[in-house]
């Protein structure tokens, strides 16, 4: 795992009230699984260690991040993901003030 800090190279992120986008570049060698599964215990044992309220806020919960993650690896180019990664915060924010 010490591989995943030298290797992977965050492009961009973006985050939200309640979910984060992320474009990284991740050598094939390395499973995107084993990436998202670094991610999201380093960062839960971050927030943890800096923000001790965490702790009780998630007990029972099982964890910070949720289990569920979604990756793209073909299809899109780089320029329309790193658009989309960048204006996701705008087009959330439209979605919300969407009235019936």
């Amino acid at each position: 795992m010490e591989d995943l800090q030298t290797d992977i190279e965050v492009i961009a992120v973006n985050v939200q009230p309640d979910h984060i986008h992320m474009v990284l570049c991740i050598p094939p060698r390395i499973a995107v699984a084993d990436v998202i599964k670094y991610i999201k215990t380093q960062s839960a044992k971050e927030f943890k260690a800096r923000y001790g309220f965490m702790q009780k806020a998630i007990w029972g919960r099982g964890g910070i991040w949720s289990r569920g993650y979604f990756v793209s690896t073909v299809g899109i180019d780089e320029k329309t993901i790193l658009a989309y990664v960048k204006h996701q915060d705008t087009e959330d924010r439209g979605q919300l003030q969407f009235e019936l």
